[in-house]
């Protein structure tokens, strides 16, 4: 068996379309030559499993090994942000699941944005304006959850995540691009497309898995298989790969870290707020348009007429 075994079992996609050149109503070119550096130092990584299964090798000792580790995840292409983009970009991301394949340019999606009314200079401060975009360019099912990601939202996004969908969560992001808490003040968004489950030892029938060759205590959810076993009481600790707009990684986060810096989402930066830049935020601020909130991402449904 090969290291890339893993991928043998999922489902294969159309290519998606090169990473299109950028136009934004505004940007910073400084911050646009600095992420565009660091980035190009680090490429890209293609498969499902090539690079998160190089990520949980680096941090092997992390982990619970009296625990059956189990891994989903779809690969998302990469996108660099050009200025305040975070948001526009994590859904071209989540846009090339979309299934059957549609061309979603990033020009069209930034233009959509402006011209409906939702954005200034890339800015996406309302989660329920962004559940209209997608719905809008994507021709798909934006499922908008609310009133925090815990409890049932939890189960919800585990869930998604299982089914190989995409999730698009705002949060506040740290220098390392990992979740923080700064009350809205570096609020970001990211896409959301894999999962990693510690389950109690024999949650998961080994019918249903596949295991990894190069790490032992890991393995794949065989596609289609079983139901997601979040629904059973076994799952002791989860992860999530996301990607986001500063780099052409992927970062493996803990879902409690991201569901703690989403719910604290409250204030615009001063700082940015006072830049002399137009800026669209809803009523009740950044707190009413992004805290407690989330989008699943539906590639496989059209949405509702």
């Amino acid at each position: 068996m090969s290291a890339d075994s893993f991928d043998l079992c999922s489902p294969i996609f159309p290519p998606p379309p090169p990473p299109p050149a950028l136009e934004t109503p505004s940007h910073s070119s400084s911050k646009k030559k600095l992420y565009l550096s660091i980035a190009s130092s680090r490429s890209a990584v293609e498969g499902d499993y090539t690079e998160p299964r190089s990520l949980l090798s680096q941090r092997e000792n992390s982990f619970r090994k009296d625990l059956q580790w189990v891994l989903v995840n779809t690969y998302v292409p990469s996108l660099i942000q050009d200025g305040p983009q975070c948001g526009l970009v994590a859904l071209w991301m989540a846009a090339q699941l979309r299934q059957p394949h549609l061309n979603v340019d990033m020009e069209r999606i930034v233009q959509t944005a402006v011209t409906r009314g939702y954005t200034a200079q890339g800015e996406m401060f309302s989660a329920e304006n962004m559940a209209r975009l997608v719905e809008e360019v994507c021709d798909c099912k934006a499922q908008l959850l609310s009133g925090g990601l815990s409890g049932n939202n939890t189960t919800a996004i585990i869930t998604h995540l299982w089914e190989k969908q995409p999730v698009l969560i705002p949060y506040d992001e740290d220098f390392n691009h990992e979740p923080c808490r700064r009350g809205g003040y570096r609020a970001h968004w990211a896409v959301v497309s894999g999962v990693l489950l510690g389950l109690e030892k024999g949650s998961l029938s080994e019918e249903h898995t596949l295991p990894d060759p190069t790490l032992p205590w890991l393995s794949a959810a065989v596609d289609g298989s079983c139901a997601c076993p979040i629904h059973c009481s076994g799952v002791k600790e989860t992860y999530v790969l996301a990607k986001q707009g500063k780099s052409l990684r992927y970062q493996l986060w803990t879902l409690d870290s991201i569901i703690e810096s989403n719910k604290q989402l409250r204030t615009m930066d001063p700082q940015r707020a006072n830049d002399g830049s137009r800026y669209v935020v809803p009523e009740g601020g950044v707190e009413a348009g992004l805290a407690g909130q989330a989008l699943l991402v539906h590639t496989r449904t059209q949405k509702p007429q």
